[in-house]
This record gives C-alpha cells, sequence and structure tokens, in this order.
C-alpha cells in the first residue's frame, strides 16, 4: 500500500512539473512596473501604422569611411571565442555613422511591403517606449537586416570591420579608451534616463576614434559574418569573413540591457539568423572607397 502511494504521489509531482511550461505560456511573463501600463498594446497600435510615434526630425543618414590599415582584433583578457589578441588588416571601407534607425526601416517598409518590425503581441510590452523616429529600429532578424541593407545599395559588415570602426586600431576595449564607464553607454549598469533603447548617437562618449556612435550600447548588433568559437584562431589576417556557414550568425557591441562583461567591444554573441528581440538592431557598411578620411551623407 505505502509503494502505491508512493507512486501516486510521484506521478502527480510529475503531471505537475510538466504543466509548468504551459501555465507560464498562458499567463505569460511577469511585468516590470514600466511594463505593466503598456502590457495591453498591439503591434498595430505600435509598429504597423507604418509611423513612427516622434515628431523629432530624423537623424541625416551619415556613413564614415574607415581608411584600410590593420587593427588590433581580440582580446586575451576575454572569453575563449575572444582571443587571441592578433592584428588584422582591412581594405577601406564605409560604415554607418548610426544604428538604423525606425524611420529609416519604416521607409523600406513602405517601400517594399517588407514586414514590420514588430513582436507578437505578447512581447510588445516595451514596445511603446521604442517608436521614435531616431530610437533604433529593433525586433528585426538577420535576414531582415541584410534585406534592408541590400535596399540602400550596402550590406552587413563583416565582424572584423563592426570592430575596427567601433573599436579603432590601438586595442581599446571600449570606444573611449581601456578602462571602463559606467556611464559611457546606454547600458543596463546605470541610471541614465532611459528604460529601453536611446536615441542614436545620444551618449558621447559612447563614440569611437572614428567616430561611429553606439557601439558600446543602446543595442545589440547584427553583423555579415557565421558564427564560430574559434574563429579568432583560425581566420586569416586580411579581410577576413568568417566561416563558411554554420548554425548562428554573430551579433557584436552591447545593448541597453547589457551587464558585464558584455559590455567590452571584443565581447561576441551569437544567434540563430531568424530571431528577433527588442535588444537587436543592425547598421550598414559598404565597400565604396571614395571620400576616404571623411563622413559622407547618403
Amino acid at each position: 500500500m505505502l509503494e502505491t502511494r508512493f507512486k501516486v504521489a510521484l506521478w502527480l509531482v510529475v503531471l505537475f512539473m510538466t504543466t509548468l511550461p504551459v501555465m507560464g505560456i498562458l499567463r505569460g511573463t511577469k511585468l516590470t512596473p514600466f511594463e505593466q501600463q503598456e502590457a495591453s498594446q498591439e503591434p498595430s497600435s505600435i509598429m504597423e501604422s507604418g509611423e513612427p510615434s516622434s515628431s523629432v526630425d530624423p537623424v541625416p543618414e551619415e556613413m564614415v569611411t574607415i581608411a584600410a590599415g590593420p587593427f588590433t582584433a581580440g582580446t586575451n583578457s576575454g572569453g575563449f571565442d575572444e582571443g587571441p589578441e592578433h592584428r588584422v588588416y582591412l581594405d577601406t571601407f564605409t560604415i554607418d555613422r548610426y544604428e538604423a534607425t525606425n524611420a529609416q526601416y519604416l521607409s523600406f517598409v513602405s517601400a517594399t511591403n517588407h514586414r514590420y518590425p514588430g513582436p507578437p503581441s505578447r512581447y510588445a510590452k516595451n514596445m511603446a517606449k521604442m517608436r521614435g523616429n531616431n530610437q533604433p529600429v529593433v525586433y528585426v532578424s538577420w535576414d531582415d537586416a541584410t534585406a534592408y541593407c541590400s535596399w540602400k545599395g550596402k550590406r552587413l559588415p563583416t565582424e572584423a570591420e563592426w570592430e575596427k570602426a567601433m573599436r579603432g586600431a590601438d586595442g581599446r576595449l571600449w570606444p573611449w579608451g581601456s578602462s571602463p564607464d559606467v556611464s559611457g553607454a546606454n547600458w543596463a549598469r546605470v541610471d541614465d534616463g532611459f528604460d529601453v533603447t536611446a536615441p542614436v548617437g545620444a551618449f558621447p562618449r559612447d563614440l569611437s576614434p572614428f567616430g561611429v556612435a553606439d557601439g558600446a550600447g543602446n543595442v545589440i548588433e547584427w553583423v555579415a559574418d557565421w558564427y564560430g568559437e574559434d574563429t579568432y584562431r583560425t581566420s586569416n589576417d586580411r579581410n577576413p569573413t568568417g566561416p563558411e556557414y554554420g548554425t548562428f550568425k554573430v551579433l557584436r557591441g552591447g545593448g541597453y540591457a547589457s551587464t558585464g562583461s558584455d559590455i567590452r567591444i571584443t565581447s561576441r554573441s551569437k544567434m540563430v539568423p531568424d530571431f528577433r528581440d527588442e535588444t537587436i538592431g543592425f547598421r550598414c557598411a559598404g565597400s565604396d572607397v571614395s571620400g576616404v578620411g571623411e563622413r559622407r551623407r547618403s
């Protein structure tokens, strides 16, 4: 009799545990205070109207030309996939000074009928605070980002191009130098007045030696390469493009929810290409070498 009761009790425990994921899905995630007032908003009222919420004029689509030359890639002080520190030579390339914004991306959606960058309604809790003209567009997959850059006559930057543009050539670990600054970028480490994303270029310290903004914070960014844990140990040292194939695409930089070591410029992240999230955006690059050393507007 005792053995039978034990089996029944064990079966009930197993049944309860298996229902927890379903209960979680049905109930949704627990909301933080600033999310509670927005939890009922649907994507149609957030992004699918086709208009950003801000009346602020859009920032210009400015590109920065990075002259050919070597730079220090990787670090010996980070995770396994960040090393070893080594020198890489890149040909001249151009890169957007700012992350792609809502205003810019919705122009693309309007012109091409591409899907809107809205999440499923259950996960739209923060989006009402992320609609500004000059806030970076989020909830875009790697394919979405690639399609936008192609429409603009550009492409996603390679991982090496992104790192050089944000880090400069001298091996610094942050855009401003080699010492951390908790208030230097839009992170989760300090109360900076932004619950979520900030307008691009809002943090003067988060500006690389080349004048490229928001590499350390604001949103994590898709780049072109497939992810390889040992990429820095096996890739060539001239215009590397990463593995030929893979499961994950590389994400670089920190975002408004980043803490700890994720904020180093050398930090590497990875995700499946069709993933979309409110912490992930992108910027474009190009191989146009006109006006080397100058900033130009597209």
